[in-house]
């Protein structure tokens, strides 16, 4: 099997015992590790795969604001975020994702509307399928 030339970031994977797998990102050689789910046979010692999709969300969503907080001259500070995974019943897949973002204070109610539009505009919501619900929601202490 011929190799076709990397046109994108390039991350390889080595599968372990157990339902194991590293991961690599070989831009920079970071690894993860990922196992399957308790309730697929896994210790529930590590992200499953599933899991990185759910994370992957709540990552590219706040990432996305700050980008976007940048360009617009918007100090948004720190942002924190939960996302709760929910899988169907077999066969498995995602159904839902909960994500749930808590906005530091200072924020105009303009600031606040053009975050949180792009939040639902990030690379990772724009690449899901239409079958997953995605629920978010915004809180701010002030």
């Amino acid at each position: 099997m011929s190799q076709q030339p990397a046109t994108g970031v390039v991350m390889s994977l080595v599968s372990a015992p157990q339902l194991k797998t590293k991961v690599t990102h070989g831009p920079s050689g970071a690894t993860l590790p990922t196992e399957a789910p308790k309730d697929n046979g896994g210790t529930g010692g590590s992200f499953s795969p599933t899991d990185l999709v759910a994370t992957a969300l709540a990552s590219c969503v706040v990432t996305t604001m700050h980008l976007m907080a940048g360009k617009e001259g918007i100090t948004l500070g720190e942002v924190t975020a939960t996302v709760e995974k929910r899988m169907t019943p077999p066969p498995r897949k995602i159904g839902e994702l909960v994500l749930s973002i808590l906005m530091p204070s200072g924020l105009t109610k303009e600031q606040r509307t053009t975050l949180e539009k792009i939040a639902h505009e990030c690379p990772v919501a724009r690449s899901l399928h239409p079958d997953v619900k995605v629920t978010t929601s915004f809180g701010y202490p002030d």
